[in-house]
């Protein structure tokens, strides 16, 4: 199969799988509170199949775009016309009802990361996570500054800046802030160091870059039940956290570098696909994490932007404007958006 058409395939069925997922948390959630549910549809456009249970008010459709996906519960649409007599309306539920309506989309997103990661713990085959130490290159980027200077894998980087190098995190120390600057690293080669090499860091968004990752060694082997549980908890846990830090540092750098649209994420699902199952359901944990992240950060159009409202509820004991939230909303579906074609665009020309 045409490599174009694999990424674009394997990446449309792996995020449409977690953005069912997380559709399914919202339409379980409201459900659960006796919410009426009028449609939870796969994909965009017009329908290809549609099927509604006898006595159900939902209708269950595939649409011909089969990427994303999104549940339709009444009462939500502003423009709605609610009855105040009519128990089943979202907006007539009580705040604890559609707090926890809104929120188990991410719930969703999360269990199924934890429940991945416990998989892959009690089979033994999580994979390999922590960087070597001392720091051994793992790959080289291509036509990076690191491969043009001759940086092969397996190589270990002694020294950097006249620091000794001891873990990726010094490396990325010293060569972060030095981009478009001449610095000189030491090199080890098979226990022998090669004579110092001059390579000027690549300015990616302002922070240099020579174009080499750390080979990386297994971190958690030979884990009974209970350890993977625990894992299963800690570790998205722990790479939340991480995402949180990376976007903050982006906000104080003023750059959008480092955020991946649709294209690299097909690239890395792609990769893991071919690198086997392991590798393919560690790469969905991880896009599972980011989505259940990404739609509980408080900006308009997420879930985390709509509990924020909720909060403003529970404070103030009344509810937010109607037409404001709908305008708020409508702002930030426009701002990601124009984030989304940014990352795109800078994904494929960039």
């Amino acid at each position: 199969m045409d490599s174009v058409l694999f990424k674009a395939l394997i990446t449309v069925a792996a995020l449409s799988v977690l953005i069912i997922i997380h559709e399914g948390g919202h339409y379980l959630a409201a459900r659960a509170f006796g919410m009426r549910v009028l449609k939870y549809s796969i994909g965009f456009g017009p329908t290809l199949f549609r099927y509604q249970p006898k006595g159900s008010p939902t209708v269950f459709q595939v649409a011909v775009i089969p990427f994303l996906a999104y549940v339709q519960i009444a009462g939500m649409n502003p423009n709605e016309e609610v009855d105040p007599d009519d128990p089943e309306l979202y907006p007539n539920k009580s705040l604890f009802a559609r707090v926890t309506t809104i929120a188990a989309g991410p719930i969703a997103n999360y269990l199924t990361a934890s429940a991945i990661v416990f998989g892959l713990g009690v089979t033994n085959t999580l994979p390999p996570m922590q960087p070597a130490e001392p720091m051994q290159v793992g790959h080289v980027v291509a036509d990076s500054p690191a491969a043009r200077a001759g940086l092969q894998e397996g190589d270990v980087i002694a020294m950097a800046n006249g620091r000794e190098i001891n873990d990726v995190s010094e490396l990325i120390e010293e060569t972060a802030p030095r981009a478009g600057e001449a610095t000189v690293y030491v090199i080890e080669r098979e226990g022998q160091a090669l004579p110092p090499i001059t390579i000027t860091p690549a300015d990616h968004g302002g922070r240099g870059q020579i174009g080499v990752g750390a080979k990386l060694i297994p971190l958690y082997e030979n884990l009974s039940a209970w350890d993977s549980a625990k894992l299963s908890i800690v570790l998205p846990y722990q790479m939340t956290m991480a995402q949180l830090n990376g976007l903050a540092d982006m906000v104080r750098r003023r750059s959008t570098e480092g955020i991946g649209g649709p294209v690299m994420m097909g690239k890395m699902v792609a990769e893991a696909a071919q690198a086997g199952a392991p590798a393919f359901l560690w790469i969905l944990m991880f896009i599972s994490v980011a989505l259940g992240m990404f739609n509980l950060l408080p900006m308009p159009a997420l879930d985390g932007g709509r509990l924020i409202f909720l909060g403003y509820e529970a404070i103030t004991r009344r509810r937010a404007n109607e037409r404001f939230e709908m305008a708020v909303h409508a702002f930030g579906i426009v701002f990601l958006l124009g984030v989304m074609i940014l990352v795109t665009y800078r994904d494929i020309f960039g």
